[in-house]
């Protein structure tokens, strides 16, 4: 995991003009979120930090990682922070009519984690209180600079109530190498997300998941890529979906050698 101090400037709480959300890193402190102000014409206005996160970040190093707008001054954003002893936790936060409220933990991640390392890497928003996000979490390591992911899992908003986050359905039994995560979610409507990642079982493997109605369907490998990858190197990198069952997923398969990527789209 990364463990240098980051000051991310999430280009967040986005398009409050325009459509679309950004983010964007720098370097130390707090991470802090910043938005296009509607009275300047597009400009952007003050950074701010992360409501909240100072007083869960006592190890002093954390991060935003994705953020999602579905209306203007509503969005969402995800990342990590690290406590007091020095093991990464996921935290939300959310925007409600351009208010951002207090940085909380994933509902639930604490208990899946076991107070190891954890971050949430992607959130995707279909509308105002309908969001889906995911990541990685992993067990308790002695060195707390130790590269610990363990288990992908999902958490979701519905009605503006995140419920607890799940490991993704089906994923353990694939990922005998101890490594999984998200690393990306799509929402085209409420209740109806995809999400994608990798795992490693004595070789990666990439998969993808569905969101149906609210709930997550058993992860499924993305078809045809065995044909194609020579190697042990694999994962799905990014989701989007135009509707409940229209949805692309992209990433990386290994040609022949040991750098020899290639990339792919289903």
């Amino acid at each position: 995991m990364r463990r240098r101090q980051l000051v991310v400037f999430a280009a967040a709480a986005a398009a409050l003009l325009v459509t679309g959300c950004a983010q964007a890193a720098g370097d130390r402190a707090q991470p802090v979120l910043r938005h296009e102000s509607a009275g300047a014409a597009g400009s952007w206005s003050r950074a701010i930090t992360v409501p909240g996160l100072g007083a869960l970040n006592t190890g002093r190093n954390a991060n935003v990682w994705s953020v999602s707008c579905p209306a203007p001054g509503q969005c969402a954003a995800v990342g990590y922070y690290t406590d007091g002893g020095h093991h990464q936790q996921g935290f939300v936060a959310v925007e409600r009519n351009g208010r951002w409220g207090q940085a909380v933990d994933a509902p639930g991640l604490g208990a899946l984690n076991n107070r190891g390392n954890a971050e949430v890497r992607s959130v995707s928003c279909a509308s105002p209180g309908y969001c889906a996000a995911g990541g990685y979490y992993g067990n308790h390591s002695s060195n707390p600079y130790a590269v610990t992911s363990g288990r992908g899992f999902v958490v979701s908003e519905r009605n503006g109530r995140w419920h607890r986050a799940v490991e993704v359905p089906g994923l353990r039994a694939l990922n005998t190498g101890g490594k999984a995560e998200v690393s990306s979610v799509s929402c085209a409507s409420a209740g109806n997300c995809a999400a994608g990642g990798g795992y490693d079982g004595g070789g990666s493997g990439a998969w993808v998941v569905r969101e149906k109605n609210g709930v997550w369907a058993k992860r499924t490998a993305v078809p045809g890529l065995g044909a194609l990858n020579k190697g042990s190197v694999l994962g799905v990198s990014a989701v989007s979906c135009a509707s409940a069952a229209s949805c692309v997923a992209g990433g990386y398969y290994q040609e022949t050698g040991r750098f020899a990527l290639q990339g792919f789209v289903t």
